[in-house]
């Protein structure tokens, strides 16, 4: 067996026509060898499948991460800007205002409907007074309504409770608004057919009656209906201030004909108070 095996060896080495025949052999067990190798490719290719299946979920649920923590980034950002451009706004309308002011902030909201009621961090213990002016960036936003050690509570100026003494800003048409009840609107009392008022006309305080200090914007005439009907015109106007939207205010430190303050349960928004007349 080994002579007949070192026999072939030299064959093949020195006969051409035996590499013809191995070639031709290889030829004819190569389909063969790719039979028996398509198990093996295929275990392959399905391990690859599952190993880039999982690599792609691994991947999409880091990115899918990674997404949601620059999601919440940019809210905060934008949250940030926007309190940015509300402390830039009170800066301006600080270094307008004449009188003394305290920078306050706006921590809850009467959950009634029928009261347009805020809540402030500051109260007695800060100086603040009863029926002291509150404005925003944009104007008259409310005035203290009662105060506790540490919060006071403020009524808006479209409280169904609230009548603030006005005048055309254009014209110096002298009036009385009076809040509806309605977040966005306010309303002219007994204005003659006669009087200066345009829509677009700004509304600002008076200054009549002591308890708003004059030129402060209260808000802009929208709509003028004159029904021939009514001797008086119906003007509506929207508030200046943002009401439903300001959290940095001020309040300004101007003499009001009420010197006593009582003082309430912190918060105590189920004790009724007797509103200040304005």
């Amino acid at each position: 067996m080994l002579l007949l095996t070192f026999g072939l060896i030299a064959t093949d080495l020195n006969w051409q026509k035996m590499k013809e025949g191995r070639m031709y052999l290889t030829l004819l067990v190569t389909p063969l060898q790719w039979l028996i190798d398509i198990p093996a490719r295929a275990a392959d290719g399905l391990s690859d499948l599952f190993v880039d299946r999982a690599s792609l979920i691994r991947d999409n649920e880091h990115l899918r991460s990674e997404a949601l923590e620059l999601q919440r980034r940019t809210l905060r950002m934008e949250a940030l800007t926007e309190e940015n451009i509300q402390l830039r706004e009170l800066l301006n309308a600080r270094q307008r205002v004449e009188h003394n002011v305290k920078a306050v902030e706006l921590i809850g909201v009467n959950p009634d409907p029928f009261l347009h009621e805020i809540i402030l961090n500051r109260g007695v213990e800060d100086g603040l007074a009863v029926g002291q002016p509150v404005i925003d960036s944009g104007g008259i936003l409310g005035q203290v309504l009662s105060l506790a050690h540490y919060t006071s509570r403020v009524m808006l100026i479209t409280d169904a409770r609230t009548a603030i003494p006005v005048e055309v800003n254009r014209s110096g048409f002298r009036s009385i608004a009076l809040g509806k009840g309605l977040l966005n609107e306010l309303e002219l009392s007994h204005v003659p057919s006669t009087a200066d008022i345009e829509e677009g006309d700004l509304l600002v305080t008076s200054g009549l009656g002591g308890r708003f200090p004059r030129g402060y914007p209260v808000g802009v005439v929208e709509e003028i209906v004159r029904d021939p009907g009514r001797p008086f015109l119906l003007v509506k106007a929207k508030p200046s201030a943002r009401l439903d939207r300001s959290r940095q205010l001020l309040v300004i430190d101007y003499p009001n004909p009420q010197s006593s303050v009582q003082s309430e349960p912190q918060l105590g928004l189920d004790e009724s108070q007797e509103s200040p007349e304005t």
